[in-house]
């Protein structure tokens, strides 16, 4: 019984996403899940992006409590619009139909900043048309290898505080090998949102999208 209540779960999670991710196109935007640990620099990068990029920004932030990123992107005048999970490790596809609702997209970019998790994210479908994965090199070079599920789903892979390798033990080279173990495809892009290198690649990336 228990198995059968998930996958009912699973399935009108899925059929919610589909459909908000079709409508989403139709508005000609681009839904982007942003997956990462804690700590990785997740909106600090979102910042670095954003305001580089000539198309309009949206942004769903998700965390377990407390909105200090929600408040600090929309002091730069970034659209962004809170969701509190009070627990849940992940967001799912009806969460994010009701912040849609409230944020109001238009034609442009809408970046959905997941909780901070390497795991139940990966898991979920949320009306995303990409993933970023954003890691840093303060994590060390093993993640691939511990967390396969969200370098197989990616799309893009940021690898930031670059600025810091020099000072930290970080193999890139083990590092791209379990990338490229769990995905051949995904681009790994290095970045510092601390000094702003890096992120002509990805805008590159998005705006061939849009």
């Amino acid at each position: 019984m228990e198995v059968d209540i998930w996958q009912k779960i699973y399935q009108k999670n899925k059929e919610i996403a589909t459909a908000l991710s079709e409508k989403l196109r139709e508005k000609e935007i681009l839904c982007v899940n942003v997956l990462g640990s804690p700590g990785i620099g997740k909106t600090s990068c979102l910042i670095e992006i954003i305001k580089r990029l000539d198309f309009k920004s949206y942004v769903i932030e998700g965390d377990v409590e407390a909105d200090f990123d929600t408040v600090k992107l929309q002091k730069l005048g970034i659209n962004a619009v809170q969701i509190d999970t009070h627990g849940a490790c992940h967001l799912d596809s009806p969460l994010i139909e009701i912040a849609v609702e409230e944020l109001s997209p238009e034609k442009g970019i809408l970046f959905i900043e997941n909780i901070g998790n390497l795991i139940c994210p990966a898991e979920f479908k949320i009306g995303e048309h990409i993933i970023v994965l954003i890691v840093s090199v303060t994590d060390g070079s093993d993640k691939p290898y511990k967390y396969p599920l969200a370098f197989q789903k990616a799309d893009i892979i940021i690898l930031n505080k670059c600025d810091l390798l020099p000072y930290v033990d970080f193999d890139f080279d083990f590092f791209s090998q379990g990338v490229r173990g769990n995905n051949k495809t995904a681009p790994i892009i290095k970045v510092s949102a601390k000094t702003g290198e890096g992120f002509e690649d990805i805008i590159k990336y998005l705006e061939k999208l849009c």
